[in-house]
């Protein structure tokens, strides 16, 4: 993605349980986030510890998670965890497309064929990513020579 695309960042951040937080993004969007899963990376294993979960703050510019033991959660990531939430796994899958190939939405129309406008819709969820997207999306990436078998 690139800077000229809407920036969602993250406005605020509460903690509202032992591995939860409520997340409220730029765009008023607003979640509550179980990060247990999450936990179990190693590379996150500080967070572990109560008080050091629950020292979290927004970081600079709203662009990520931060805490003061070193660790941080960018808002990429934790924007695909609110699609989660919230119920737009399709959206999630075409946000992980993009971003898994450092695809603009000019590039990403290209390489499917669509309008820079739709890949915009999908892309800020304004419109459901059809399963035929999505298939195209699977399919560029075999093209590519870059699909990779769960």
């Amino acid at each position: 993605m690139n800077i000229s695309e809407k920036a969602r960042t993250i406005a605020a951040v509460q903690v509202i349980g032992r591995t939860s937080l409520r997340l409220s993004w730029s765009d008023e969007t607003q979640v509550d986030l179980d990060l247990a899963a999450m936990l179990d990376d190693p590379a996150l294993a500080g967070l572990r510890d109560e008080a050091e979960f629950a020292s979290v703050a927004v970081g600079d510019w709203g662009h990520s998670l931060v805490w003061p033991s070193g660790i941080e959660l960018g808002a990429d990531t934790l924007w695909l965890e609110t699609l989660s939430a919230k119920g737009t796994q399709d959206v999630r899958l075409f946000l992980e497309w993009r971003l898994r190939h450092g695809l603009s939405l000019t590039k990403a129309a290209e390489a499917l064929g669509i309008s820079r406008r739709m890949v915009a819709y999908y892309s800020n969820g304004e419109k459901q990513v059809p399963k035929a997207i999505l298939l195209a999306c699977r399919g560029w990436e075999v093209s590519q020579g870059t699909y990779q078998a769960a």
